[in-house]
């Protein structure tokens, strides 16, 4: 951690005000363009960072930051706005209309079937390792090339690949008992 990091944490305990304009005036706009690599909305970024900053205030006293000051704030932001995104997109707004979708008739046991391995894809997909989770749900729910997750969350394409990978393997792994029961399901 460097000597400026340090000073930082110091003042946040001892007066929390001046750190606080120092990470204002040092960091914002750093954290902004990191999050609206990710959100491509300005508002929303500016709220995220916003966020962030206030538990940083509301922690100062009791936080315990072993990395950069930087990368962690850059973490938490980035953090908070996949974690936006996925609300967004793992709540399906019209439950009718998707069931619809993939139910052919208004048989309940049909729905009920959807629901539950609806279910089984948000959970799986939430338990997998964050980084894992993270480059998954960016490049399926965000629609983010490659390119673009390796970009915003500052890793190689490589990495990128073999995170999408690793996901697509855990998931076919888990919801293996689905397609045991007889129903057809394909993970891509």
């Amino acid at each position: 951690m460097e000597n400026k990091d340090r000073e930082i944490l110091r003042l946040l305990k001892t007066d929390g005000e001046k750190a606080m304009e120092i990470i204002y005036s040092d960091y914002y706009n750093y954290l902004c363009h990191a999050t609206y690599k990710i959100l491509n909305d300005s508002v929303t970024t500016e709220d995220i960072v916003q966020d962030v900053l206030m538990e940083i205030w509301k922690k100062r006293e009791i936080l315990d930051i072993t990395i950069s000051l930087k990368a962690y704030m850059r973490r938490a932001s980035i953090n908070k706005a996949l974690n936006h995104l996925r609300g967004k997109r793992m709540q399906f707004e019209d439950d009718d209309k998707y069931t619809e979708t993939f139910v052919d008739s208004d048989d309940s046991h049909q729905k009920l079937e959807f629901n539950e391995f609806s279910d089984m894809i948000n959970g799986s997909i939430e338990s997998l390792p964050e980084k894992c989770r993270m480059v998954f749900s960016m490049s399926r729910f965000e629609s983010m090339t490659y390119q673009e997750i390796a970009s915003a969350l500052d890793i190689s394409i490589k990495t990128v690949e073999n995170q999408i990978s690793k996901a697509l393997k855990i998931l076919r792994k888990d919801l293996s008992d689905y397609k045991m029961k007889g129903n057809s399901i394909k993970i891509s």
